[in-house]
């Protein structure tokens, strides 16, 4: 392991807003999360698989009367997005390190409003097909998360993974308000999106790849 991922290892586990194993606060966050750690009763939106946090930032800068949990396995990405939050104050923002599917162990049935995915792996390959982040077994996870009437958001540049995720989604019978588009910056649901661009969009939009978005609800 580099000088750099051990030092950056090391910030993480003295930073209030990451909160990660070995940590006291990991043990009692699940349906905590509003007394443990925000403080407050306001609505939580997770960002998953949020990298360097681009869209936990982006949405706590906008909206500081909600809370913004990015949730990544990598902690020298996620150590970007925490000092960004730690530098601008912002405290409604919090970073997760765990894997998604261990959500269940950290946050209660309903316990989140939102979710954002934004330009995670492909995993193009067959083999792979259950590791995608938008597979039935992730569905059902996020569906336990959610609050009756929360939407998920999902941002990608890659076709194959958009066009895999609307099989998925019309092959299940709980899926209403489905709304998509395979060219974001020519469509009028981009302002949903509020201009906010991950490192990975701003690439691939550079090297001539469309962004597809789609927004959708689990029924209650």
């Amino acid at each position: 392991m580099s000088r750099q991922k051990l030092a950056r290892f090391a910030d993480n586990a003295k930073r209030e807003n990451v909160v990660e194993p070995g940590k006291e606060i990991i043990d009692k966050i699940k349906g905590n999360w509003h007394e443990s750690y925000f403080k407050n009763d306001r609505n939580i939106t997770l960002e998953l698989a949020c990298g360097r946090g681009e869209y936990t930032i982006g949405l706590a800068r906008l909206f500081p009367e909600k809370n913004f949990i990015g949730v990544d396995l990598k902690g020298d990405r996620i150590w970007k997005g925490s000092g960004i939050a730690l530098e601008e104050g912002l405290g409604n923002a919090a970073f997760l390190r765990v894997h998604i599917l261990e959500l269940l162990n950290y946050f209660e049935q309903g316990e989140v409003s939102d979710i954002w995915i934004t330009f995670p792996d492909p995993r193009p390959k067959d083999r792979d097909e259950k590791r995608r982040i938008t597979n039935t077994r992730f569905l059902d996870l996020y569906k336990t998360l959610i609050k009756p009437g929360g939407n998920v958001f999902f941002k990608t540049d890659n076709t194959g993974l958009f066009e895999y995720t609307l099989e998925v989604l019309k092959e299940r019978n709980d899926i209403e308000d489905l709304i998509y588009t395979f060219d974001l910056y020519h469509s009028e649901l981009k302002p949903e999106c509020y201009d906010i661009r991950t490192r990975y969009e701003q690439k691939f939009n550079e090297m001539g790849h469309d962004i597809k978005y789609m927004r959708f609800k689990f029924k209650s």
